[in-house]
């Protein structure tokens, strides 16, 4: 079981490893990148939107083993944007991503989004096979991502059905 928690910039740094080491096994990439890569990251997003938030789930120990950094979508507040979502590859398997997206749509409905959106490598099956288990819906076809032109799929998940 993992407590999920509304992180705050102390919570910074171990997302950014988190993220460094989960994008790294997700690639076969033997390098992993510094934090000091990786924090930039993150922290945009945290700096995009008073509203953005950091959630973390933790292990029992207190450890951060998974993150999402969230913020509302350009032109569509009540849309939310999972920009990164990571699990510490240790931890993988355990629980922690299905407990953290359940506790993400918790924190997100709490602060008034109706639905929130995710794009994901469509090569990513791990990732895709539980979005669309968690109920996350396919938005609009693959499209290459801009940098490693990857084909990345958008996801849509509904938090409160809107009249």
């Amino acid at each position: 079981m993992h407590r999920i928690i509304d992180g705050t910039s102390s919570h910074l740094d171990r997302a950014a490893i988190i993220w460094a080491r989960a994008t790294a096994v997700r690639d076969n990439d033997p390098d992993v990148a510094t934090l000091d890569e990786a924090r930039p990251i993150i922290s945009r997003v945290l700096a995009s939107s008073e509203r953005a938030l950091l959630a973390i789930a933790e292990a029992t120990d207190g450890t951060a083993v998974a993150f999402g950094a969230i913020a509302p979508m350009p032109g569509d507040g009540n849309v939310a944007e999972l920009h990164y979502f990571g699990v510490d590859p240790n931890h993988w398997g355990k629980g922690a991503a299905v407990e953290l997206l359940a506790g993400i749509a918790a924190l997100l409905r709490e602060r008034g989004f109706d639905a929130a959106e995710l794009a994901v490598y469509s090569d990513n099956e791990r990732a895709v096979r539980l979005y669309e288990r968690l109920g996350w819906r396919r938005l609009g076809e693959p499209v290459p991502h801009q940098r490693s032109g990857r084909p990345e799929q958008r996801y849509r998940l509904v938090l409160r059905p809107t009249a």
